[in-house]
């Protein structure tokens, strides 16, 4: 059960130091109990206070840490049934399987093929994160030069899918560096795959054949010292496993059932016959509620729209994304070029910031802070009211940068044009297009 921040608060050393980054240590506990704050961040609580703050304020679910390097993710961290209520944490990863029989040169195409799925939205990088290697045979060999391989070759972290103990061993011993997940300790195999995954610091995945199924493997995990914990109910038919997922939720947020307090792994590529429906249980599942989605294969078609999903899904709806205030110089503009400018929505920049470099005219672009609201939404607010963007058009700097005065405001701003001169007296103010669609064909006129 979470503590109240009193509870926290006589935990804590109350010595009042300020180093945590707020007044008080009562303060700091009422932001450990809202969860704005973490425990590391007080130098001086004593280890007794710390273990026992660190159980008592984990997440109902755990938030579990797969690979290493740059592609290093963490899923689990959930602390709500629905995203409305709070936000979601940790984005659902998604990961494409190869089988250990693969030739290395097939191997070495799909990699690369994989890899350059990278797409940008919003000014963010989108891509996966996983490789999950499935034993084929039971050959050891065949097995740890498949995983070797993919560590060594590629920024993709590993899931070992094997539940063959040796098999396992030699897997982990090829790319253990890249802190892969084990997949998966069953009734027959907990206690070696257990005894692995605690020799080398490594999350394991658990399996069963349902829900009640996954307790007492997971219990008995904990038991032997292990946290980081992945679980499988089993289910390969798409509505017992969708029920399934929003069970082991609600367990978890609900009934404080500790024992399936860890994110959830689903598999697509074993409950369709092809990518277009694997696709679509994926989507399914990045919304409810799988922490780990596995397909078949990687294709730009099919992963766009699931990345884009998690994208939106995995957005903080209280915090809207947004870009720096200050100049943004497009298609190398020099100081007769003419001068735009709009909101820091995250959205409305690269939509506008796009067809200004689409229409290729050299354009400097003012990105006036509107605590991430868009044009019409901030104008309304009174975010980006005529003075406050002839304020902050004088403070911006853009000045030194031309040698005329005149600047295009939005359309959807329209209103806004006398309050920007009595501002900006001796400027010249012109009323953009409302679209940013149109905003090449204004630039060319």
């Amino acid at each position: 059960m979470a503590l109240t921040g009193i509870q926290i608060f006589k935990l804590l050393p109350k010595t009042n130091c300020k180093e945590c980054g707020v007044p008080t240590c009562l303060a700091f506990a009422m932001n450990l109990a809202s969860g704005k704050a973490e425990l590391d961040a007080c130098p001086y609580v004593s280890d007794e206070a710390r273990e026992k703050l660190s159980e008592a304020s984990a997440p109902p679910i755990r938030p579990v840490v797969v690979g290493k390097g740059v592609r290093k993710a963490s899923t689990g961290g959930e602390t709500v049934q629905y995203r409305h209520e709070k936000t979601f944490y940790n984005p659902t990863l998604l990961a494409a399987q190869v089988g250990s029989d693969i030739a290395a040169a097939d191997l070495e195409v799909k990699l690369k093929g994989w890899n350059a799925l990278q797409f940008e939205r919003v000014g963010l990088n989108l891509r996966p994160e996983l490789v999950a290697v499935k034993d084929v045979g039971g050959k050891a060999d065949a097995f740890a030069a498949v995983a070797k391989q993919v560590a060594e070759t590629s920024e993709f972290n590993l899931i070992l899918m094997t539940e063959d103990a040796d098999v396992m061993k030699a897997g982990v011993a090829a790319c253990g560096f890249k802190r892969p997940l084990m997949y998966a300790a069953t009734a027959a195999n907990v206690d070696a795959f257990g005894a692995i995954a605690k020799e080398n610091d490594l999350p394991l995945a658990i399996k069963a054949d349902s829900i009640e199924g996954l307790v007492p493997l997971s219990e008995k995990l904990t038991g032997m010292g292990l946290k980081d914990l992945v679980l499988d109910p089993g289910s390969r038919e798409p509505k017992q496993s969708h029920e399934d997922m929003i069970a082991l939720r609600r367990a978890a947020l609900k009934n404080g059932n500790r024992a399936v307090g860890f994110p959830a792994i689903a598999f697509p590529c074993e409950m369709a016959s092809n990518l277009d429906t694997e696709t679509m249980l994926g989507a399914m599942y990045v919304a409810k509620y799988g922490g780990i989605v596995v397909m078949s294969d990687f294709a730009g078609e099919s992963l766009f729209p699931l990345l884009l999903e998690r994208l939106n899904i995995f957005t903080d709806p209280q915090r809207p994304m947004t870009v720096t205030e200050g100049i943004y110089p497009i298609n190398n503009p020099d100081e007769n070029a003419r001068v735009l400018v709009t909101t820091n929505f995250a959205l409305t920049y690269f939509i506008v910031s796009g067809e200004i470099e689409a229409s290729k005219v050299p354009t400097w672009l003012l990105i006036k802070d509107s605590e991430g609201l868009s044009v019409l939404t901030a104008w309304a607010a009174g975010k980006f009211a005529g003075d406050d963007v002839g304020m902050f058009v004088k403070k911006s700097g853009i000045t030194d940068k031309i040698k005329h005065q005149e600047l295009v405001i939005p359309g959807y701003a329209a209103s806004i044009v006398g309050d920007v001169e009595e501002e900006l007296p001796g400027w010249t103010i012109t009323v953009g297009p409302r679209e940013a669609a149109h905003i090449p064909g204004f630039l060319r006129a």
